[in-house]
């Protein structure tokens, strides 16, 4: 028979860390946001199936502020500790934003579409690590 130990090894797959469903804040917002470990240790935020408003100064935040529905969540994303990560890169669609080096994401549990220029949630999702 063949030997199968001579068979390349498979290389390591991208890891889920954590992933969320976005919910609607001042505006309708839906996909889902994962943060995922690459092959070589780096991380980014992926988001999948995005479906928000386009407006001005959108960016996406790592924050450590809890996902609530409706007007009570709309404002709360800049209270605490938050990363961004850049401008959003388009209002629909799958997106990667690469997470820094160095950023600890203990504590980080929400992601954000922010707008900068009204200080408000477009939408967000709540980050869970898989069971």
């Amino acid at each position: 028979g063949r030997d199968s130990s001579s068979a390349p090894p498979a290389p390591p797959a991208p890891r889920t860390l954590a992933s969320g469903t976005l919910i609607s804040h001042e505006h309708s917002t839906s996909g889902t946001a994962k943060i995922i470990r690459l092959p070589d240790g780096s991380r980014t935020l992926r988001l999948q199936g995005l479906d928000t408003s386009s407006g001005p100064d959108l960016r996406v935040w790592l924050t450590d502020a809890p996902v609530r529905a409706g007007r009570d969540g709309w404002h709360v994303f800049d209270d605490g500790r938050h990363v961004s990560l850049g401008r959003l890169k388009g209002n629909k669609g799958d997106q990667n934003y690469a997470l820094p080096a160095g950023l600890d994401l203990k504590g980080l549990t929400s992601v954000s579409i922010w707008c900068d220029r009204f200080d408000v949630s477009f939408g967000a999702a709540e980050l869970t690590a898989p069971a």
